[in-house]
């Protein structure tokens, strides 16, 4: 049976890097808890959980609705197949001229209009620059070009949310309904003053939302993930001394990995685990 080691398309922030770490951290929590990705995602830190623990209860929180994505495959390929034709003639890596790029945009259009829905993320990662991404026509048909499509389509994911229970609701009502001393939450918030439009929503992360997040830790069993650019675990260090209030993280497990965007930027992703 397949085992996923990535998401099926692309994801802002989807935890690839750390499926090997994880995994191994996993079989330290129970084979029969529910597992709670609260900020689902891709869906690979369910997809993961499962595979590991096959007997497990596994909630999978879709609010980006990933699975829509996912059952556009077939129409996407017929999008990147039709892209790969107009930019044969591009070197990788190189701009698009702007001949080329409106017929891509021509390309896009009548796809849209076929088909009712265009899967603009994975679009962005084939004529975009590395790391960048637009979730509309208007912001595709705006952005500077690159060759960088896909050489090949994109492989079918039929089996890749088998097993999961799939919701789609803000995730604070997820933690309430799922609520018990047998459940471990996964949580992969976007990152701090991150731009969330790639996430299905339309602010960006900030403080505040983080630190309603931590709430939900205090008690619980729970894998959290961050980077070192939210300085979070500093922060919560720094209530613990100079205030009253309890650092969430201590006694926690901390793992980190450099992250490469692309060639000129990279960061450290951390990832916090707490069994009880």
């Amino acid at each position: 049976m397949q085992k996923f080691k990535s998401a099926p398309l692309p994801f802002q922030g989807q935890k690839r890097n750390f499926v090997k770490e994880y995994s191994e951290a996993l079989k330290k929590f129970p084979v029969d808890a529910t597992y709670v990705d609260l900020f689902g995602g891709s869906g690979l830190l369910s997809r993961v959980t499962k595979d590991v623990h096959p007997e497990a209860r596994v909630i999978y929180n879709d609010y980006d609705n990933f699975s829509a994505r996912l059952k556009a495959i077939p129409q996407t390929n017929l999008l990147l197949a039709k892209l790969r034709q107009i930019t044969a003639p591009v070197a990788r890596q190189s701009k698009i001229p702007i001949d080329l790029k409106n017929r891509i945009i021509e390309a896009v259009k009548t796809h849209e209009s076929t088909f009712g829905y265009v899967d603009y993320i994975t679009l962005s990662s084939s004529i975009l620059f590395s790391g960048k991404y637009a979730t509309s026509f208007k912001e595709l048909s705006s952005s500077t070009m690159y060759n960088t499509v896909r050489k090949s389509d994109i492989t079918q994911a039929e089996r890749y949310l088998e097993g999961l229970e799939v919701v789609s609701k803000d995730y604070k009502e997820v933690y309430q309904q799922f609520k018990s001393d047998n459940t471990v939450y996964l949580l992969d918030p976007p990152y701090l003053s991150t731009d969330t439009a790639t996430y299905g929503s339309d602010k960006y992360w900030k403080l505040k939302d983080y630190l309603d997040i931590l709430e939900l830790l205090e008690g619980s069993k729970y894998f959290y993930f961050t980077s070192n650019k939210s300085s979070i675990v500093e922060l919560m260090e720094w209530f613990e001394t100079t205030t009253l209030v309890s650092n969430p993280f201590k006694w926690s497990t901390t793992t980190t990995r450099e992250n490469p965007v692309n060639y000129q930027h990279k960061y450290d992703d951390i990832m916090i685990y707490k069994q009880d």
